[in-house]
């Protein structure tokens, strides 16, 4: 479990297809604090740590992760976010992030607004019930708040400390990004099937 508060950075060392999935190498000083098959979020997805050291660490992707993230396409020198997860002592700063991707959403716009950023990100048509005005939604594993959502696409302030500290930074229109809905709309969504059944 994850709180969408991203707390490092690191860049993709290198990217390797098999035929069985996939092996990411993330350069980062986290290296040393992480050990063989603990878990951390890469761009908000899950992945298993299976080497590291002081360089930083490796995971493999499975067939499922590769099919629902954006891996593939950003490839060797891009920057992603990076987040431990929470420990149960730990403040809850953001929303309970799985760590799981949904799927893919397109950033349309990033554009000025004050200090900060306005991104206006279009979400695919089966995640959009999941989405609600002043919700919570994570982004490449970034915790935020959807200020304005109509036609299926969704508008989030981003002040300029989360700009400047994260994979955001490099962002384009056009370019995929990570999409995990609130799981407790997922789990509200269940229950209202289970009692019309």
């Amino acid at each position: 479990m994850f709180t969408g508060i991203v707390t490092d950075l690191g860049r993709v060392a290198s990217f390797h297809d098999h035929p069985g999935g996939a092996r990411i190498t993330v350069a980062t000083t986290l290296g040393p604090e992480l050990a063989p098959g603990e878990s951390i979020a890469v761009n908000g997805c899950c992945l298993t740590v299976t080497s590291c050291d002081d360089q930083g660490f490796s995971a493999d992707l499975s067939l499922e992760t590769l099919s629902r993230t954006a891996f593939r396409q950003r490839g060797q020198g891009q920057l992603v976010n990076l987040e431990r997860p929470l420990r149960l002592s730990d403040r809850l700063g953001g929303h309970l992030v799985q760590g799981h991707v949904d799927g893919l959403c397109r950033l349309a716009a990033i554009e000025p607004e004050g200090d900060g950023q306005r991104l206006v990100v279009e979400i695919p048509a089966p995640l959009r019930r999941y989405v609600v005005v002043k919700g919570s939604f994570a982004l490449d594993g970034i915790s935020l708040t959807v200020a304005e959502y109509r036609d299926g696409r969704a508008q989030v302030a981003v002040i300029p400390h989360t700009f400047q500290h994260t994979s955001l930074l490099e962002r384009a229109p056009g370019d995929p990004l990570h999409l995990e809905v609130d799981v407790l709309a997922r789990y509200v969504e269940a229950l209202n099937r289970a009692e019309e059944a």
